[in-house]
């Protein structure tokens, strides 16, 4: 029996009603605990426990991608972790790799309260936190000191046991023609402590920052960028579900052009169409006035359609990390075999708890071996040239 789906997550969700951002801060209470005390034996009692409830260490799952070594392909998507807070923990929840932000090179309180909201009959969030975090220059000196603590305990290991992304936004008080500049101000103290980065233009909390998708402006940044990449680190860039097949296609010229590394496919959508929740509780308002995007559920198929329509248009030359709307294995499945390499969870892992990983890891595993094949690389793109 799943406890957390059983009685958890029912008595936060539906009786007490907690409020999500206030669940989301005592959270990271615990693991800021955890991180800090990592070295001492009642955190590393509680870390070996972790691991045996929720990893899942199979060959099958295991990759290597842009040179570095996921151990399964599910990781833990940006806006979770925006502070680095937890950034040696991930791992020991099961996640193949994790992608710390969106990080802003100035740090920003985000929008007015209240700006998360659960919308339980879609299983969905709708969200417009406005990119809070305490600026790339605070993340990059947590970093920092885990990785020279982690080397101190265990020269042997890297910084972290899984991969760890960067994803980076726009500061709000930046005017967007100076886009180019702040993105590479963050890139500049951060690039030697993540081992990829996401150019994030697709948030729709930030005022005017989904313009920054058009090719115009996208090429900027993305030169930018690559002109100060003397390491050659994996950058992606994130889109909107909500772009046009053309608009698509354009990014997907300027990622071939600059030599990006990948997709990260999709954002949270502005769409509201096809919604069971018609009023937020919360506000008392329809959710057809609440700002915001809307991730999980909702956002499913659309975001599987981009993947395979970026697999398609790229003959699975450029890899995609799909994200949107993952909740069980079938969903991971389907997201993979459209042509994402690597998949990523939030609004999927607060809905169906802890446990998520595992089971979702599992059949993944049960999907390979059915198949008769080795890897889950093999997997990948199996069904993306089937019609959008």
């Amino acid at each position: 029996m799943d406890i957390y789906q059983s009685s958890i997550r029912p008595i936060l969700f539906s009786v007490l009603k907690a409020d999500p951002e206030w669940l989301h801060h005592q959270t990271f209470r615990i693991l800021s605990w955890f991180e800090q005390n990592s070295d001492r034996p009642p955190s590393q009692w509680v870390q070996s426990r972790l691991q045996q409830t929720y990893c899942l260490k199979h060959a099958a799952m295991e990759q290597t991608l842009w040179g570095l070594n996921f151990p399964n392909p599910l990781g833990l998507a940006a806006g979770f972790d925006k502070d680095g807070m937890a950034a040696r923990l991930w791992g020991h929840l099961g996640f193949g790799f994790a992608e710390l932000g969106t990080v802003t090179l100035h740090a920003q309180p985000g929008n007015p309260r209240p700006r998360l909201f659960r919308l339980l009959q879609d299983k969905a969030v709708l969200n417009r936190m406005g990119f809070n975090n305490q600026g790339a220059e605070a993340l990059a000196q947590r970093l920092a000191a885990g990785k020279v603590e982690s080397l101190e305990h265990n020269p042997q290991r890297s910084h972290s046991i899984i991969p760890l992304g960067i994803n980076l936004g726009k500061s709000k008080v930046t005017p967007l023609e100076a886009a180019a500049a702040d993105y590479l101000g963050s890139f500049r103290q951060l690039q030697d402590l993540g081992d990829y980065f996401v150019v994030n233009v697709s948030s729709p909390n930030t005022p005017g920052l989904r313009s920054l998708q058009d090719s115009a402006q996208l090429r900027v940044i993305l030169e930018t960028l690559q002109q100060e990449n003397n390491a050659q680190k994996p950058i992606l860039v994130k889109i909107a579900p909500d772009l046009e097949w053309d608009a698509i296609a354009d990014v997907i010229q300027l990622a071939q052009t600059y030599q990006l590394a990948g997709i990260v496919a999709t954002n949270t959508t502005i769409r509201r169409d096809g919604l069971k929740t018609q009023r937020i509780e919360a506000t008392g308002k329809p959710v057809t006035e609440e700002a915001g995007g809307i991730s999980g559920a909702p956002v499913r198929q659309r975001s599987t359609e981009v993947i395979r329509f970026i697999y398609q248009q790229t003959q699975g030359q450029l890899p995609i990390i799909g994200v949107g709307g993952i909740f069980t294995a079938e969903d991971a499945w389907e997201k993979i075999t459209a042509g994402a390499s690597l998949i990523q969870v939030y609004t999927g892992w607060i809905y169906e708890g802890p446990w998520m990983i595992r089971r979702i890891l599992q059949g993944l595993v049960d999907k390979v071996e059915e198949r008769g094949l080795t890897s889950i690389s093999q997997a990948v793109g199996l069904a993306g040239f089937k019609a959008k």
